[in-house]
């Protein structure tokens, strides 16, 4: 039935919501400071940084955010069990005239494009809006890459046409900065088009690119607590960002220095006897970058009857709901190039044969002889076969879920879980409580 209602109606439909929902709570956004984070990866770890540079440089006043891992007011926080990153209009309203209501001053938003496509972006008013990167995602729902990208730059379009409001005092120099910002990813080949989308104060970084002011090397930041190439880069963003907020550059790089990681991301459950990390990635991009992170000398070789020590032991899957299953074999591919030991598992079959969707990761991984790949639909039991194989000195990698909180399986249904959990279970009954 809904394949044939005209996608106007359903334009109507979401905009209307987003009307009545800042009508109802009172158009909260106009008495805050409303960061927004938008890109394919790193979203939920920029929020999590410039809540942190905010919470710990002095702001006046408490702050909200709002990401896939957590919302947090004040001191408030609570774990995001709605299987959804940007919630629904009305709860994002909602959520910000709460904010107000606890007496926060700021608010940092994760913005997504299914967010943006259904308008609960709408009558929000931007201070500021950052860009971490754009890879291939969600290109089915959008029908193609570029209304994907397109989706993202309405929240740099929002930012351009809100009303200019004066932000709280710099907490360093006592000035007070009038304006909006905006933060890119010079790296990335698709920043130029966000950047023109914005005429107001913009800031750049990036690790490869001579023509940024920010990069690590000027600015001296140095991660020990972050993993991977891919984290520097969020810290960038956050440190940007702070900059767009007034906050002194040295104060920044003081969170930033002895800032953690947010749950389910690059997270380390086990550590002896060998290491067992649980991630979020699942895109190809993301996936490979913290293939590359635990295996910095990058792609493996197989050889004949040669043991390889250390060995990287990868469990992955894909989600169902016929979302992005092009990306499914690149998965694969990626996997097959960095892990000596593959396990495909169910993931978030939601109504899709989840048979189908291991052989799609399949289709992409060579027939290589000497490496080890098992099928294994129950996700726990996957996780005890990798805990199994390992070995002192090994590496075991989980993907695709982290900390989510549900597995969507057919008719609807969710069940209760956690990855690191799991692990911590299944590793306890093969070598007794950690």
């Amino acid at each position: 039935m809904r394949k044939f209602i005209p996608k106007f109606v359903f334009d109507i439909y979401h905009y209307l919501f987003a009307l009545i929902g800042v009508v109802i709570y009172g158009f909260p956004s106009k008495k805050l400071i409303v960061i927004g984070v938008t890109g394919t990866n790193g979203k939920s770890t920029v929020v999590h940084l410039i809540t942190e540079i905010l919470a710990l440089r002095g702001a006046q006043g408490k702050i909200a955010s709002l990401s896939s891992i957590r919302f947090k007011i004040g001191e408030k926080e609570e774990k995001n069990m709605l299987k959804m990153t940007m919630p629904g209009r009305m709860k994002l309203q909602k959520f910000l005239r709460q904010a107000v209501r606890s007496g926060c001053k700021y608010a940092i938003l994760e913005v997504t494009s299914e967010g943006i496509k259904q308008f609960r972006h709408k009558f929000i008013d931007f201070n500021g809006a950052v860009f971490t990167n754009l890879t291939k995602e969600h290109i089915e729902a959008h029908k193609g890459f570029e209304n994907y990208k397109k989706a993202k730059g309405k929240l740099f379009k929002a930012l351009e046409k809100s009303k200019k409001k004066n932000l709280p005092r710099d907490f360093a120099e006592g000035k007070i900065f009038r304006g909006k910002f905006a933060v890119f990813n010079a790296d990335d080949e698709n920043s130029a088009y966000f950047s023109d989308l914005f005429s107001g104060k913009k800031y750049f970084y990036g690790i490869k690119s001579q023509q940024v002011e920010i990069t690590p090397e000027k600015i001296g930041l140095k991660l020990d607590n972050l993993l991977g190439e891919f984290n520097v880069y969020n810290a960038l963003a956050a440190y940007c960002a702070g900059l767009g907020l007034g906050i002194e550059k040295n104060k920044i790089l003081e969170v930033l220095k002895s800032a953690k990681g947010i749950p389910g991301r690059m997270e380390i459950i086990i550590d002896k006897p060998f290491k067992v990390y649980v991630d979020y990635a699942h895109t190809p991009d993301a996936l490979e970058k913290v293939y590359r992170t635990i295996n910095p000398k990058s792609k493996i070789q197989i050889i004949p009857n040669q043991t390889q020590n250390p060995k990287l032991i990868c469990v992955l899957g894909s989600c169902g709901g016929g979302r992005d299953k092009w990306k499914r074999p690149e998965m694969g591919k990626i996997a097959a190039e960095y892990c000596n030991q593959i396990i495909l598992t169910n993931e978030d079959p939601y109504d899709e044969n989840p048979n189908q969707i291991l052989l799609d990761i399949k289709s992409g991984i060579p027939d290589i002889k000497y490496q080890i790949l098992d099928r294994i639909i129950d996700r726990r039991e996957a996780i005890n076969k990798a805990l199994s194989l390992a070995k002192p000195n090994d590496t075991v990698i989980i993907t695709g879920k982290g900390c989510e909180p549900w597995m969507c399986v057919a008719g609807g249904k969710k069940i209760a879980w956690d990855d690191r959990k799991i692990v911590r279970e299944e590793f306890s009954k093969i070598y007794g409580k950690l």
